[in-house]
Formats: structure tokens, sequence, C-alpha cells
């Protein structure tokens, strides 16, 4: 069954959204805020139906011919066929929308940072092969796209991608750039499709290409060592961490917790500026990766424990801390445990700043953090020509514990 509709927004996944008659909303995959199209339903649910595109009988004024000859069947953008400008009005809506009917918030992210750099800006790649291709995962599926060059990666990636042997049955390369080298390792995994695993991988080659120790990254005059988890995104992620910076405002009397603080780049961009800093890590590999970083960047006065988020007390770690002035939190997609929401309630502090790469579970977390009040919110293009957004929002305690 097919059904003319107009198109007027977007979903989490970059999907057109649309009317059907009698109010359900259809998800619609290419789709373009603004297009009048004939849809085909492919999947109904009771609340809501996804369907493909017919036939464009009034195409946006936003619709642009995609740059990539591969889109959209590679699954890794979802926004090559509009303007920037309306990735960016789309990217904001969705974090506005969580914040409004997910967080029950008045409160509204006014701008959406960005570099302005649409390309060339993934600083890690990992590449497929399937012993036919070597390329991407295609969209919602382990099928391999093939791929001799990537609009999202950094040069020196996409040249790495050219040395894969696509002869290699469940081979993957590893690919990560800093600011003074690249470090690129190639693996066979051993084991049949069915029990892939990080056990079976084989490691058959590696480059360190420029590096003579570990892979760098440069933020405002500070050295990361990239062992563990760090934004893909380098121009970007320094948009975000002044933007928390700000949010956080510590004074050179005042103690800083960071929770899910990885290999402390967030730690030490903000805690460089208050008398001391805790950073909370479950990874022991990223603890000491984090205080290799402290210690690169002549930081004393930051200190770093591998615990969980819920789980931990102060110890002899930060002497003089009793109490947390701010606690800053970057955790993974899912967002907070319950137990990390009642370790920063117990924690009492002034300010917390929340950091997220998933809009939703942000929005639910505010909500679940009584006592506080959400007082500003930004997003931030961290995955430029993607559906991902970054967000970054600043609490202030309150005694009414009411949000506006």
């Amino acid at each position: 069954m097919t059904y003319d509709v107009e198109i007027t927004g977007y979903g989490s996944g970059g999907e057109g959204v649309a009317r059907l008659p009698g109010g359900k909303a259809v998800f619609v995959p290419g789709a373009v805020r603004g297009d009048m199209l004939e849809v085909r339903i492919t999947k109904e649910k009771s609340r809501s139906a996804r369907a493909e595109m017919a036939r464009i009988l009034m195409p946006s004024q936003y619709r642009i011919e995609p740059d990539c000859p591969v889109y959209p069947r590679c699954g890794g953008c979802n926004f090559r066929h509009v303007t920037y400008e309306e990735e960016l009005w789309a990217k904001l809506r969705r974090v506005n929308d969580a914040l409004q009917r997910i967080g029950g918030l008045s409160v509204r992210a006014n701008e959406i940072l960005s570099t302005g750099q649409t390309g060339g800006y993934r600083n890690k790649a990992v590449i497929r092969s399937d012993g036919v291709s070597r390329g991407f995962y295609a969209s919602r599926s382990h099928d391999i796209v093939p791929i001799d060059h990537c609009l999202l990666l950094k040069a020196d990636i996409n040249a790495a991608l050219k040395q894969i042997p696509s002869s290699y049955k469940t081979a993957h390369c590893s690919c990560r750039m800093g600011h003074r080298g690249a470090d690129i390792g190639f693996a066979l995994n051993a084991g049949s499709n069915e029990q892939r695993g990080h056990d079976a991988d084989i490691t058959l080659c590696s480059g360190r290409y420029g590096l003579d120790g570990p892979l760098e990254e440069e933020l405002d005059g500070l050295v990361f060592e990239m062992s563990g988890f760090f934004q893909v995104n380098t121009k970007a992620a320094l948009l975000l961490y002044q933007k928390a910076r700000q949010y956080a405002a510590m004074s050179a009397n005042e103690t800083l917790v960071d929770l899910y603080c990885g290999v402390g780049s967030l730690t030490l961009f903000i805690g460089r500026d208050a008398a001391s800093a805790l950073g909370v890590e479950l990874n022991p590999g990223a603890v000491e990766a984090a205080r290799r970083n402290a210690c690169r960047n002549g930081f004393s006065h930051i200190e770093f424990i591998a615990a969980d988020a819920a789980d931990w007390e102060y110890t002899t770690e930060i002497p003089d801390c009793t109490v947390a002035d701010c606690v800053v939190v970057d955790p993974p997609r899912g967002g907070l445990s319950p137990g990390a929401v009642q370790k920063i309630v117990s924690l009492s502090p002034h300010r917390i700043v929340y950091v997220s790469c998933d809009p939703a579970t942000l929005a639910r977390d505010l909500q679940s953090l009584k006592g506080y009040t959400v007082k500003d919110a930004c997003a931030v293009d961290m995955f430029p020509r993607t559906a991902n957004v970054e967000c970054c929002c600043l609490l202030e305690k309150t005694h009414e514990g009411r949000y506006y």
C-alpha cells in the first residue's frame, strides 16, 4: 500500500518522519524535511511504521546529490543527501526533542557547535575484509561494502585502507591517527563467522608510522596518550571540551571528580583549573594511561583510580578532598547506571557537567538527578554526515529540586 506524505522532521537514525492518515508516524530512510513523497509501507506496528520511497513527488529545498558513490549502501553516513545546514538543524532538534519529551524539561540547547569540516575528520577506523572485498559494513548488516576511499577518514587512514589484502576472510584492520603519526594493526580472526571474538584475533602485522613513542593527540596545549577511548574528531572534541570547561568553571580552591574518565583527557582539560581532581574509570589499562597523561602534562594534583562509577570511595589519592565541588560525567551510550546517579547525588556537588553521546539517555538521566536544575545545554556536531550528535549540559544544585 502506498501513501502520499510530506516529510516534517527526522528520526534518531536520520530517517525522514511523516504522518499517515490517522496520525501514525512513518519513518522513511533517505527522506528530507520538505519532501513530498509517495511511500510504500514495509513494516507496520501499532504506533509507528517504516516505509520506502516509491517516488519523489516534489523534492525538498534541502535535498542534495550525495557525494559518495557507496552512499547509502555503506552504513557509515546518514546525511549525505541533505545540506549541512539542514543536518545541523536536525541534530539540534533531536537534542531539544529529547530534553522536552523524555526529560520533561523546558531548557533548550540554543546552539550546535561545529568545526564546519564535514570530511577528513575521523582519526580512527575499523576496516573489514570477508575474503572477497575490503571496506565497511552495509547499513543494518554484516555484509561488506567495498570501499577504497572514505570521505570521513583522514588521508593517512585512507592510504592504509588500500594496503589491506581483501583475500583474508574475517580480517579487520584497526587504524588510529595521532598528531604526529599513526598506529595501524592488521588482524585475522581465526574462528568461524559464528565464533568471532577477541580471543580469536591473531595479529598478522602492524605498523607505527612516524612514531617513536605512544600514539598521542594534542588539545589546547595538552598532550594525551590515545591508548583507550578518545574522541574520533579531534577538532570537534576541542569545542566540546572547551564548553565543558566553561560549564565546570573550576576555581583554584575547588575539587573536581570525573566519572567514566577513560584516559583522563577531560579530567586534565578541566582539572588543570582546580585545586585537585580525581578521575574514576573501570578499565585499569585506561587508568594507567590516564596517570601517564597526568605525568606527561605535569599535573601532580590530578589522580586516577580504577573503580566503578557507582562503587568507590575517597581514599588517600586526594587526602584533602572530602566533597566534590563539580562532578563531570561522560558515560557510554547507555547513560548512567542507577548506582552512579546515587553516587553523584551523594557527593552533593555544586555543579554537574554531563557530556553525552545519546540525547535520549541524557534526558532520562537529567530527570533522575533529583535536587539539580538544568541551567544550560549545548549540542556539538562530533560526527558530521552521520546521525550521531554529542551533548553537554550544566546542572546546578537547587534546594527545591525543580527543573525549569
